[in-house]
């Protein structure tokens, strides 16, 4: 339902520039009534002489938690391969042009607003929203430029979700489903499930992970029903750390009906990432693409901002020597449970959390499981932070436990000033919006 993304005809303050500028004039093209389906987008596409046919081979990768992680896994193992990678993928932390990488760098911004600007001209003045503008321009810049693979990240959903409109991937990937966007995808694990499940195609592999039953169901019935070939972990696949030994030091070894691979450790941090790795290996391996064996090196070559990431920059400077800053972008339930799990293993340090949410979610769902490893916890509401929830719900949520910063600057000058001489961890958690706030307020640079 990336229809929905945009926000209706309100300001895009996440959108910046030269960019920014054409994006909010489209953003008044929201249309008056939302029908939750594909026709406006594919309207337009035809007119744009539908540049969604002439993609390379697409892997399409759905998802509550870690699309963006799965989808660089796929991206760095594709260009240990030597291959020329697009990618899509939403939202962005910094930049709109970080939802872009054409052929392997990202989009200038030059080529991003003339893109832009000639979607507006065609469009005329026909109700769209800027996620269906935005996928659209992912498909002209991609169809335009030549590579060997294109990895499309769903925006919101599945089902009815802008890049829905591709219909021959090469293979299709749903990672953890847990709740989110309950307002536009159910309710319920089984109704947010059938929406991820909408992207499934007739005789395109579907690859999951492990899923609580209720989703799992919900996978395979619509799996049976379209046609496709689903790929379970724990039943057709398996992934599984693997010891060091005198020859090769410790990794993950993967087994499918296709053999044993062996893999490095995930570059990216955090107990998850085995899964996220084995759902981007197991696509490649059942998407008929010929991958050279050397190439699942690009497991330990990952990059991808805001998934468990070391800050080094201003923000970090202003703690005391010996002291860690982490940023993590999770910011629901379910991302709050599998941060929990890298917690447990943080015990050897005292951990300081600050935490900043989207006005939409589940405050208290994402805090609930981090509290038990909280030696304390600040509520975080940065002015340039979109749609932030008010630091004094993020205590309420907390059951009063948390502090209130207001900004990251000034919680950590507290934190640093209260310092005892003993080491200690200081995590940002809570928002990719937050996370965008602290990347820019840290110095990171978009490449």
């Amino acid at each position: 339902m990336g229809q929905a993304q945009s926000g209706g005809a309100t300001p895009v303050p996440e959108f910046t520039g030269r960019t920014g500028e054409v994006l909010q004039r489209l953003n008044h093209l929201y249309p008056a009534l939302i029908d939750l389906s594909l026709g406006r987008l594919e309207a337009l596409l035809a007119r744009l002489g539908h540049p969604e046919r002439k993609l390379p081979p697409v892997i399409h990768v759905a998802g509550t938690n870690g699309k963006g992680s799965t989808c660089a896994t796929l991206r760095a193992i594709a260009e240990a391969a030597g291959w020329r990678v697009h990618v899509m993928t939403s939202p962005h932390l910094v930049d709109v042009t970080e939802r872009f990488r054409v052929a392997g760098r990202l989009v200038s911004e030059a080529e991003l607003v003339a893109t832009l600007e000639e979607i507006e001209r065609v469009n005329a003045g026909a109700p769209i929203t800027v996620f269906e503008v935005l996928t659209a321009a992912g498909f002209v810049l991609f169809a335009r430029h030549p590579a060997e693979l294109a990895i499309i990240e769903v925006g919101l959903g599945g089902r009815c979700d802008a890049t829905n409109v591709l219909e021959h991937p090469v293979a299709c990937i749903v990672t953890s489903i847990s709740r989110d966007h309950e307002a536009f995808l159910g309710d319920s694990l089984a109704a947010i499930a059938a929406e991820k499940a909408g992207i499934f195609k007739p005789g395109v592999p579907a690859v999951t992970g492990c899923q609580p039953a209720e989703v799992m169901q919900v996978l395979q019935a619509q799996a049976q029903d379209v046609g496709a070939v689903l790929a379970r972990r724990g039943v057709e696949w398996h992934i599984a750390p693997q010891a060091a030994s005198a020859n090769t030091p410790a990794g993950l070894r993967l087994s499918d009906a296709k053999g044993t691979l062996d893999l490095p450790m995930p570059a990216l941090a955090g107990p998850w990432q085995m899964e996220n790795a084995g759902l981007a290996v197991e696509a490649l391996r059942l998407s008929g693409l010929n991958v050279p064996q050397g190439a699942w090196q690009g497991v330990g070559q990952v990059q991808w901002p805001a998934r468990m990431q070391r800050l080094h920059g201003s923000l970090a400077a202003l703690l005391p020597a010996g002291w860690e800053l982490w940023l993590d972008g999770g910011h629901n339930p379910g991302a709050g449970a599998a941060l929990a799990q890298e917690l447990a293993a943080w015990k050897d340090k005292p951990l300081h959390v600050l935490v900043g949410m989207k006005q939409t979610k589940d405050a208290s769902g994402f805090l609930g499981p981090l509290l038990p490893y909280a030696h304390d916890l600040w509520a975080i509401c940065e002015p340039e932070q979109h749609l932030a929830l008010p630091a004094q719900a993020i205590v309420d949520a907390s059951g009063g436990k948390a502090q209130v910063g207001p900004t990251l600057v000034r919680a950590l000058g507290t934190i640093a000033t209260q310092a005892h001489t003993q080491p200690a961890r200081v995590l940002i958690c809570g928002s990719l919006y937050l996370a965008g706030v602290a990347l820019r307020q840290d110095g990171w640079v978009v490449s």
